[in-house]
C-alpha cells in the first residue's frame, strides 16, 4: 500500500520500516565505533551511501558510477584496516544477552580480592595489568605466559606484581576464580586516539580490550591510578567502591536477579 509519493518515488509502509531499520543500524554502529578511527571511516561510508542514493535519484549516472566505484573500494578498505574493531563487534553480536548474564567470571570473593589487590598496588606505586577473561578464549596468550593455576587472592596478586618478583612484567589472566597465567604478553593497540602520555601498559590493556571482550584492570605506577579498559576504551581513575561496583555490574547478576 502506497502511503505517499516524493516526486517519482512511491513510499510504502515497508519502505518506512526499511528506512527506520537501516537508520537504527547505522546509529548503533556509529555509537559502537564512536571515538575510534573506525567510527570516522564509518561516517565517511555513510556519506558515500547517501550520495550514491541522491545521485541515482536525480539521474546523474556519471556521478553514480564514480560513487559506486569508491564505495566498493571503501568497504574493502574498511574490512582490511579495521579487523580488530570488526572482530570485537562480531564477538559483541555473537554473544547473546542470555549467556552473558548466565555465565559470569568467578564469584564475589574473587571480586573483593581483585579490588583489594588493585588498591594496595596503587598505594605501593606498583604497576600491573589484571585481565578478567569472559567469553573470548585467550589460550594462545595464556600458553605463552607462566602457568599459575592458583585461586585468586589479594596477597598472591600483590606478590606477583612486586617489582622484585620475576613474574611482575606482563599481565595476569584470571578465568572464573583461578589465576591461570602470569607474565602474559598482550597485543598493543595501534589506535592513534590514545593519549600520548600513556605508556606500554596502557597500550597493552587497550589492545587486548579491542580484540576480545575481557575486562583489563590497569594499575599505573607513574600516575598511581586504577583504570579499566573494556570494549576498546578506557574508564579512568577508579576508587575502591567504584571499581567494586563496576566489576559486579559487568561480571555478576545483581542480588535482585
Amino acid at each position: 500500500m502506497i502511503l505517499f509519493k516524493i516526486g517519482f518515488l512511491s513510499i510504502t509502509i515497508i519502505d518506512l520500516i526499511d528506512i527506520l531499520l537501516v537508520t537504527w543500524l547505522f546509529v548503533k554502529l556509529y555509537n559502537y565505533f564512536k571515538g575510534t578511527r573506525a567510527g570516522q571511516m564509518l561516517l565517511g561510508l555513510i556519506i558515500i551511501l547517501i550520495s550514491s542514493f541522491v545521485f541515482r535519484a536525480i539521474g546523474m549516472s556519471g556521478m553514480s558510477w564514480i560513487i559506486n566505484q569508491i564505495q566498493t573500494v571503501w568497504v574493502v578498505a574498511f574490512v582490511i584496516l579495521f579487523q580488530p574493531e570488526l572482530r570485537r563487534l562480531l564477538i559483541y553480536v555473537g554473544t547473546s544477552w542470555f549467556f552473558q548474564r548466565l555465565f559470569r567470571v568467578g564469584n564475589s570473593n574473587t571480586i573483593d580480592s581483585i579490588v583489594d589487590a588493585a588498591m594496595k598496588l596503587k598505594q605501593k606505586g606498583w604497576g600491573g595489568i589484571i585481565i578478567l577473561q569472559r567469553d573470548t578464549g585467550l589460550k594462545n596468550i595464556k600458553e605463552k605466559g607462566t602457568p599459575v593455576k592458583a585461586e585468586v587472592s589479594s596477597p598472591l596478586l600483590i606478590s606477583i606484581f612486586n617489582p622484585a618478583s620475576p613474574l611482575h612484567d606482563g599481565a595476569v589472566i584470571i578465568q572464573n576464580n583461578i589465576i591461570e597465567s602470569a607474565q602474559c604478553i598482550l597485543p598493543l593497540t595501534e589506535s592513534d586516539m590514545i593519549d600520548p602520555d600513556m605508556g606500554t601498559r596502557h597500550r597493552a590493556a587497550l589492545g587486548i580490550s579491542e580484540e576480545t571482550d575481557v575486562i583489563a584492570i590497569l594499575i599505573s605506577e607513574e600516575k598511581k591510578q586504577v583504570s579499566v579498559a573494556i570494549n576498546g576504551s578506557f574508564k579512568l581513575n577508579f576508587d575502591k567502591l567504584s571499581l567494586q561496583r563496576f566489576l559486579n555490574e559487568n561480571l555478576f547478576l545483581s542480588s535482585g536477579e
